[in-house]
This record gives C-alpha cells, structure tokens and sequence, in this order.
C-alpha cells in the first residue's frame, strides 16, 4: 500500500496513504518522520496550527530518504483571510520546515476556528488565500495547492473565481460519518477526497459491527477503516507516533466485499466525539453540516 499512488488532477502523483501529525509535539515530530519513512512511509500531513511544523521538517531533512520520493502537505492557518498575510505565512512555513519546497499547502478552514459553521463562508477571504497559494504554486515554492473541510458552496466559490483547480479538499470521513453527498461532488470535479480522523478521533474503534466484521478479515478495526477509506477513493491519514500502530495501519492489503462495504456505509452516525468535541470540527455544527 505504501507504494501505491493517486494522480493530482495537476499530474502529480500523491502517496495513497499519508501519516498525519496533529497532536505530535515538535519536539517528537523528527523521530516520527523517522520512524515511518523508515517503515516506508512517504507521505507526512502538518498545519500551521499543529505547531510541529519545525520537527516534521527537521524529520524530512534527515531521515535518509531522498526529499523526492517524499510527499509533504502543510496547511495555511484557517484566521489567514487577507493576501498579504496568506503571502507571509507561506514564507514562514518554508522557514518553519527548513525546505525549498512544500508539495502541498492547503487552506486549513473556510472559516476561522472561531467561526467554524456558524454561517459566514468568508469568500473575499478565502479567495484572498487562494490568490495567495496559486501565487505561491507559480513561483514554485509549493507543487499543488488545496482546502481542508470546505463545503460544496466553499469549493464553488474557488472553482469560479480562482484560477487553478483544488487539487484536494481534506475533509472528516470515516464509518459512520462519511459525507456522501460532498464526495461525490468533489470527485466529480476530479478533486481527491482525503480523510482525516479514519478512525473518528478513535471513537469507532470500539463499535460492535465493526469489531465483528474486522474479525471476520482477520484485520483490526484501524485496518477496516483503512481499508474502508481507500476502497471509497479517499486518501486516510491515519495520526500515529507509535511505530507499530504505523505498521499495522499500512497493513492494508485485503479487499472489502461490497456487501460488507454497504454495511459499513449505513453504520449508526457517531453522535458525540466525546473529549474531542470540544474542537470544531468535532462539534455539533460539523456533525450537523
């Protein structure tokens, strides 16, 4: 699976199966780069509101694989709505990393974190960040540019008025809460669809139907969802420090039958993420949206 590809609509080729890094801390984020470059990871998921930009850099930068074969996306922080400081940050995350080159910057949020599904779309915002990354793509100081839990009338409003197409939108997609609609909206748009929280910031992992039916394969339950994740088109990154946990999540190489994958499409929503939902994308107007 780790070899495995999908192409951009821009022609660049992305890793099927990326690592993501929220909740690392800078200071363990080098020695988790590391770890799953070593595993055969090649794919590693920031933002600027992680803030282990620099560690992830620094694990790019020395963990033996040539800065080609790696795949590495950053994400522009969801308060940036003017040019000017969309321009600024940009520079600044190529400072952070320690890199001449992102191979992905993405707009963390049509809103700011404080404002998230509460109605205001931001559009002149947004656009402003847009400009600012297709400027950034030109000069070559980032290889694709995209967006991150934008809505269909979010994406519309870059697909009309900017003038590069998103190359991603990066959205929460798992069993039991995979947004259908937005899906099939976006890949018909020859946008790719990424899935972060797979595993729905682990509250799936102990649901019955699931448990049961990854026992049936002979996988764990991070594995179906995997699986589940990938066999929908989906990019899953799957967040992870622990070595193992990184090797099993890649461990991936077995086929869901449709009838199997009808049944994980209908599983019961989630209602409530628990201690995550206090952050927004967790929330009641996520869910709801």
């Amino acid at each position: 699976m780790l070899n495995e590809t999908y192409t951009l609509n821009n022609g660049i080729e992305i890793p099927k199966l990326g690592l993501g890094t929220w909740f690392i801390d800078d200071g363990n984020a080098a020695r988790a780069v590391r770890d799953a470059a070593a595993i055969g990871y090649r794919h590693f998921d920031t933002a600027q509101a992680y803030g282990n930009e620099r560690g992830v850099g620094e694990g790019i930068r020395t963990c033996g694989v040539a800065r080609d074969e790696l795949f590495l996306t950053t994400k522009l922080d969801a308060g940036i709505k003017t040019l000017a400081e969309a321009r600024e940050a940009i520079d600044g995350s190529l400072r952070t990393l320690g890199l001449d080159t992102i191979d992905m910057m993405i707009i963390h949020s049509p809103q700011p974190w404080a404002d998230f599904r509460k109605g205001e779309h931001f559009f002149d915002g947004n656009l402003q960040a847009w400009r600012a990354l297709e400027e950034a793509c030109e000069a070559g100081k980032v290889r694709a540019i995209g967006l991150s839990n934008f809505e269909r009338v979010d994406v519309e409003n870059i697909l009309e008025n900017g003038t590069v197409r998103p190359a991603v939108n990066q959205i929460l997609a798992h069993v039991s809460n995979t947004p259908f609609a937005l899906i099939d909206y976006l890949q018909g748009a020859d946008i790719l669809v990424e899935a972060y929280s797979p595993f729905g910031h682990g509250e799936i992992l102990g649901n019955g139907v699931l448990v049961s039916m990854a026992d049936s394969y002979g996988v764990g339950v991070a594995q179906l969802a995997i699986r589940y994740c990938l066999q929908l088109g989906l990019l899953p990154l799957p967040k992870t420090a622990n070595p193992a946990h990184m090797r099993s999540n890649a461990d991936v190489d077995f086929q869901i039958s449709e009838a199997d994958m009808e049944t994980l499409r209908n599983v019961a929503p989630i209602e409530n993420y628990g201690e995550a939902s206090v952050f927004p994308v967790y929330g009641e107007n996520a869910r709801s949206a």
